[in-house]
């Protein structure tokens, strides 16, 4: 993405980042340093990734991802907003596996090239859903790791943080791949469904049937 179409907010966030860096260093706060430099370095990887597969990002959804990044890595660590909020990370994990229910729709339609009679709406939900609750699963491992490796306290009330978590995880990864499911049922245009038109209309090459069938309707 080029720098002067660059959302805002993914700008400011990126500022903050490098002065948090800078101060850091001053100050000698290697932790904070860490934390804001490995957020900073995450903030761009996004965009590369998909541009690296040949997919290109709403700039909506390109923008919630840094700004999930920033929520997680910065304010819920160096900010501690975990600690000092209840609800912050119940707040993320459940937006997050939503989302990641959602993507789960989109690439597995992607590999049926957006035939939405390659397989039931039904399956195609339940593989979204799997996914959704998979990264959920593998971000639980990466907090361990870091609690673990870099002491961090990641995890909080340990097990009982862990499986709170991944039941949060559940949920929002079953609404995000029913919202796939209700689009392929052709009864979702707003919300969810116009992200999910959003995303098809910027990457037309890999839903090839689904432009030739034009919007879903009901089977």
């Amino acid at each position: 993405m080029k720098l002067s179409s660059v959302p805002v907010v993914i700008r400011l966030i990126q500022a903050v980042l490098a002065i948090e860096v800078i101060s850091g260093v001053l100050t000698q706060t290697w932790t904070a340093v860490f934390v804001a430099g490995a957020t900073l370095i995450l903030t761009f990887l996004p965009d590369k990734a998909a541009r690296f597969f040949g997919i290109e990002l709403p700039r909506t959804v390109l923008t919630a991802i840094v700004v999930f990044i920033f929520a997680t890595l910065f304010l819920g660590e160096v900010a501690n907003f975990y600690e000092r909020f209840w609800w912050w990370d119940v707040v993320l994990h459940f937006f997050s596996a939503l989302s990641f229910g959602a993507m789960g729709f989109l690439f597995i339609f992607m590999m049926f090239e957006g035939d939405k009679y390659a397989a039931p709406a039904w399956a195609i939900a339940v593989l979204a859903f799997c996914v959704g609750v998979a990264f959920g699963a593998i971000w639980e491992i990466f907090e361990f790791f870091m609690d673990q490796t870099f002491g961090f306290n990641m995890q909080k009330s340990g097990l009982v943080d862990t499986m709170w978590d991944l039941i949060i995880d559940t949920i929002g990864a079953a609404i995000g791949g029913f919202s796939g499911f209700v689009y392929l049922k052709g009864r979702e245009s707003k919300g969810m469904g116009a992200l999910f038109n959003e995303f098809m209309e910027k990457n037309r090459k890999f839903y090839r049937k689904a432009r030739r069938q034009g919007k879903p309707e009901d089977r």
